[in-house]
């Protein structure tokens, strides 16, 4: 079965792949966390975050210099001088007016972008322009009226919008980062790793003729081909919900991971953990084996997401899995 990989690209350095989370899919933003298979965990990669605060405090600053300038020119007198200088001052202002504004809008579309990554919806143009107080405006025609026609409360209308949207911002950071940090505990419980060691059989996920059987069937998960005794590794962290012997599984081990997501170990020999014990991710759970309805040594591996099995080849990943394909 030919598919894309499922999970975060939160764990790819190099390009953005397709995530199922529930029954969506969603893009999602690279270089967010990484897997390190030293230690068995994700780390933070908190570069992209700095950036994004070092983005906000230039826009805050420049916002804040940018209106005093303006308040200081235009409070003292309701008469605006006409002389080449002052013409000067004002095309000036409306630079610097316009350098906010664009490094506003930059900030509005790395935090959409942010906001996927932290599986959030993404703030669409009307949301945004709901949230600055409506419509847009023309700048360069805006503050240039509102000077010439001696404005200056259409003039302060245009840096409240400026405001408005900076505050805007702020809320919705703070929403990212609420997100982000409710999501570690899905980063460290997700299946993300293959089990053991061994060959993946050719017949995988899907409907296939079972050999003993002898009929068509529903196979709900993958089999790795290995010997006997060989470590079997949780695939994430959460809570051993099962041990002990299911109809045609054999010996096998039931993991609850938290968020919908479930896994199941079968065929096995030994179980090295109890029912209600917690584990991490990479934690030893059993050893491999031939127990119940099985032709050979092997692990039978199964992915749940809501009660719904799905294809555990789609959450193993080249740069997260502690074994070789082999």
């Amino acid at each position: 079965m030919t598919s894309n990989k499922i999970f975060f690209s939160i764990f790819k350095k190099s390009f953005d792949k397709e995530v199922l989370f529930g029954y969506f899919r969603i893009q999602i933003m690279k270089k967010l966390y990484y897997f390190t298979s030293k230690n068995l965990r994700f780390i933070e990669i908190t570069e992209l975050r700095a950036k994004l605060a070092l983005l906000f405090l230039v826009s805050f600053i420049a916002m804040f210099l940018f209106g005093f300038y303006l308040f200081n020119q235009f409070s003292k007198t309701t008469t605006l001088p006409t002389d080449q200088a002052f013409q000067f001052k004002i095309e000036s202002l409306l630079k610097n007016y316009q350098k906010v504004n664009l490094q506003l809008d930059s900030l509005l579309k790395v935090n959409n972008e942010l906001r996927i990554a932290a599986n959030l919806p993404v703030i669409s143009t009307e949301e945004q322009e709901l949230g600055v107080g409506g419509g847009e405006f023309n700048i360069s025609v805006d503050f240039k009226k509102s000077v010439n026609t001696n404005g200056l409360k259409e003039v302060s209308d245009l840096v409240e919008k400026l405001l408005t949207k900076i505050e805007f911002e702020k809320h919705n950071i703070n929403d990212i980062s609420s997100a982000l940090m409710q999501n570690e505990e899905l980063y460290k419980g997700i299946p993300a790793i293959k089990p053991c060691v061994g060959a993946i059989a050719t017949h995988g996920f899907g409907i296939r003729f079972h050999p003993i059987l002898g009929k068509n069937r529903m196979h709900n998960g993958i089999d790795i081909i290995t010997s006997v005794g060989t470590s079997v590794y949780s695939s994430g962290g959460g809570l051993v919900d099962f041990v002990g012997f299911r109809n045609g599984y054999g010996l096998c081990v039931e993991i609850d991971h938290g968020f919908g997501y479930r896994t199941i170990y079968g065929h096995l020999s030994n179980a090295k953990v109890k029912q209600g014990q917690k584990i991490e991710r990479g934690a030893l759970i059993a050893l491999t084996g031939n127990s119940g309805l099985s032709t050979g040594p092997h692990l039978h591996y199964e992915v749940l997401h809501d009660g719904i099995n799905l294809d555990p080849d789609l959450f193993f990943f080249d740069d997260s899995q502690l074994f070789a394909n082999n």
